[in-house]
């Protein structure tokens, strides 16, 4: 009986639990939980108000800021940890040396900011004075432990500092409330941080970069001690840490990437590279009752159209033979870096087969009496300069007609105004997408050749670039005897409509500079479809050149929609 009890028992065991997991499964299947909410929907990270980062990301991860961090640092040389050791020696030496007389100015720098934060708060709460009775950093400078450079295809110069500082600060706050004078002082302090500087954009005036953008790569340590009256205040339990992290987490909130701190160090007019931000329609119709220069018979005139302060080679129109009322009817598209200052230049010459071309007249036209979108009819009489004193200027030259239009990029549109309804037109793009309006419309392409690397001839390293688009050529000048020349050098191509099918091919050559054989020879070139430019707006990337061994060709293509 013991074993058949035994193998009754296993039995039932094993049916009971069949039995037990149908019925289990049914229930799951039929009863759905009543105690189960829906979940919350969730937001897009792009959707996310700065500040609220600093709270669902305390310290946000290096790869997010820069997904290379890692690598390149398991991947940096022993030369170039080496290098960067002595930079940080070197920082740390110039600070250590400069310290005396950064502390004045900073502390100087500070009482003048806070003179006038202080100066709100006097008169409320029944607040009489806020000042400081004494202020300096000590004579503990910071020390930088660590630096990182950041290879960029921009214009810029990108490098991380650690640092540290456990000063001893002497700074005191004097509180006068009513009648009782309350003294705050701060000491023993330390603090912790790493920071990313960003020098840019570059130009050609001293210190050669405008401004300095700084931010924080993660939240600060910080501590410090807080005596009032005499007595510890962060000796209260509790507050100490309360206070630290309301401190980290106000300075996170405004400095902690991606808000940053711009500090301006040049005017940004000065030095700055313009910008095209509009495309001048210009159309030469005719002139009349123009100069006779010719003796045996009337001139073959022809106009010259340029732009103040362009260095682009200017635009002629054709010449007409034996006439003093030549009729052109050409259309000239010119492009605009300011409108408020720039004029158009119109020059008229007496084209001859030997010798100079005799000069005519020329008028100038202020681009700023134009409004956008507007076409405007000008009839000219031509002079001899632009000096009112010039006696010649007496002489009747004739008249030259011509219409005249500016049509501002897309995205500078927003910067002019007229009697045009701009909000009306801004709708009216709006109401296509970006992308089809960039797609179907005219706009100009901006193709600069920053330069190249390691391009080595056979014969001779004399490098140029030639850029190619639809038959039009226009190339860099020469770089002699350099692997690695540097061009930054810009070309312009108006286009009636988006180049999505185009390709633009570059070439890197390099030719002797005295006659004989073997005087160009071809360092190698590349095809880059422009596709992604016009969808994007912009590429900056540096290509590997075809038929060269080791070639890199760096350039930036942008593409502005009229």
């Amino acid at each position: 009986m013991g074993f058949l009890g035994s193998l009754l028992g296993i039995f039932g065991f094993g049916i009971g639990i069949s039995v037990g997991l149908v019925i289990g499964y049914f229930l799951f299947i039929y009863f759905e939980p009543r105690d189960v909410k829906d979940l919350p929907e969730s937001t897009p990270f792009d959707e996310i108000e700065p500040s609220l980062l600093v709270d669902l990301l305390p310290e946000l991860p290096l790869w997010v800021m820069n997904p290379d961090y890692e690598r390149e640092v398991k991947g940096s040389s022993y030369e170039n940890s080496l290098l960067y050791k002595y930079l940080v020696d070197w920082f740390n030496e110039f600070i250590a040396n400069m310290w005396p007389y950064l502390d004045k100015a900073i502390c100087g720098i500070i009482k003048s900011t806070t003179k006038r934060i202080f100066a709100e708060y006097i008169g409320q709460y029944q607040i009489k004075s806020i000042e400081f009775e004494q202020f300096t950093l000590g004579t503990i400078p910071p020390r930088f432990h660590g630096i990182k450079v950041y290879h960029s295809n921009e214009k810029e110069l990108v490098f991380e500092l650690a640092v540290r500082w456990a000063g001893n600060p002497n700074i005191v706050v004097a509180l006068k409330l009513l009648s009782l004078q309350i003294s705050v002082q701060l000491i023993d302090f330390q603090m912790a941080a790493t920071a990313r500087a960003t020098l840019k954009p570059f130009v050609p005036t001293f210190p050669c970069f405008s401004s300095i953008i700084v931010s924080l790569t993660k939240k600060p340590e910080v501590d410090f001690g807080l005596k009032v009256l005499g007595g510890d205040l962060m000796a209260i339990p509790g507050l100490h840490h309360f206070v630290q992290e309301t401190i980290c987490k106000q300075v996170a909130r405004l400095y902690l990437w991606p808000q940053t701190l711009d500090i301006p160090i040049l005017d940004s007019s000065i030095g700055a590279v313009k910008k095209p931000v509009g495309i001048l329609h210009v159309k030469v119709l005719r002139a009349q009752k123009l100069l006779n220069t010719d003796f045996l018979s009337k001139s073959d005139p022809y106009v010259k159209l340029s732009l103040g302060g362009d260095r682009l080679p200017a635009k002629k129109t054709t010449v007409k033979m034996n006439t003093l009322n030549p009729v052109w009817n050409e259309d000239f598209k010119l492009t605009v870096k300011d409108p408020e200052s720039q004029v158009l230049q119109l020059h008229l010459y007496d084209w001859e087969k030997i010798g100079a071309h005799d000069k005519l007249g020329m008028q100038v036209v202020p681009l700023k009496l134009l409004n956008p979108y507007e076409k405007k009819e000008l009839t000219l009489d031509l002079v001899h300069s632009t000096n009112p004193n010039d006696p010649q200027n007496k002489k009747a030259r004739g008249q030259i007609m011509l219409e005249m239009s500016f049509i501002p990029f897309q995205e500078d549109s927003k910067k002019f105004s007229g009697p045009l309804n701009i909000h009306e037109r801004k709708e009216s793009i709006s109401s296509l997408s970006d992308d089809n309006y960039s797609l179907r419309g005219a706009g100009l392409l901006l193709v600069t050749v920053i330069g190249a690397e390691d391009v080595e001839g056979k014969h001779h390293t004399n490098p140029y670039a030639v850029v190619v688009l639809r038959g039009e050529k226009k190339k860099t000048k020469a770089r002699n005897k350099t692997w690695n020349p540097k061009w930054e050098e810009e070309f312009q191509f108006v286009l009636e409509e988006a180049p999505l099918k185009d390709l633009i091919h570059i070439e890197v050559k390099s030719k002797k500079r005295r006659f004989g054989f073997r005087s160009k020879e071809l360092l190698g070139y590349v095809d880059i479809q422009l596709m992604d430019v016009i969808y994007n707006g912009r590429i900056n990337e540096k290509y590997h050149l075809i038929n060269s061994k080791d070639g890199i060709l760096h350039v930036d293509i942008r593409w502005k929609v009229i």
